[in-house]
């Protein structure tokens, strides 16, 4: 465990952690963008899983609305991976021991492997269903599987928020800039 908080310890110490860290608008920023991407990365995948249930679009072709979404979904996922690696650097021993991040790390590889049973089973016999507004049931339990775990990913990844804040990072920077002095507050 030594070698990972020293490795962690070193992240968190790169000249772009602290600057993250330390600057004004960075940290909210990277954050917003982190959260516009889940929403991106989510709600397309919703679409998909919405299909496979039978409850939206039953009148197209579930490979059309892959076709359609996909490229959206890793485009965002790739945005929404890069934006929390960033956040993750700026106080990476810290998450790295919060239950919440552990339990989002884990949520994310249980998608991954939820899409690969997609993949094995449902997926492999697309041609005799694509059209059709029912899908088998391997496809409808893989979309059900995939609503709750990225619900779960959304909750986790909210509560982090709330469990790991900015006080418990072991920092030797200083901001050079506070909501105090933008606002122009009188310091206490």
């Amino acid at each position: 465990m030594t070698t990972i908080n020293s490795m962690l310890e070193w992240l968190q110490g790169t000249g772009v952690a602290i600057q993250i860290r330390d600057g004004l608008y960075t940290f909210p920023l990277l954050e917003s963008v982190h959260v516009v991407g889940l929403a991106l990365v989510f709600g397309t995948i919703a679409i998909l899983d919405l299909r496979l249930l039978g409850v939206a679009s039953t009148n197209r072709a579930v490979s059309r609305v892959m076709a359609d979404l996909l490229t959206w979904t890793w485009a965002a996922f790739a945005i929404t991976a890069l934006t929390g690696g960033l956040m993750f650097s700026t106080n990476a021993l810290v998450y790295f021991h919060n239950t919440w991040f552990r339990a989002k790390m884990i949520l994310l590889f249980l998608a991954a492997v939820n899409m690969l049973a997609f993949e094995l089973t449902a997926r492999r016999s697309i041609t005799q269903w694509d059209a059709s507004p029912l899908t088998p049931r391997s496809a409808k339990i893989v979309a059900t599987v995939s609503l709750v775990i990225w619900v779960g990913v959304i909750v986790a990844g909210r509560v982090i928020g709330f469990t790991a804040t900015r006080a418990q990072s072991p920092t030797e920077s200083a901001p050079d800039v506070n909501f105090e002095d933008l606002l122009g507050l009188p310091e206490k």
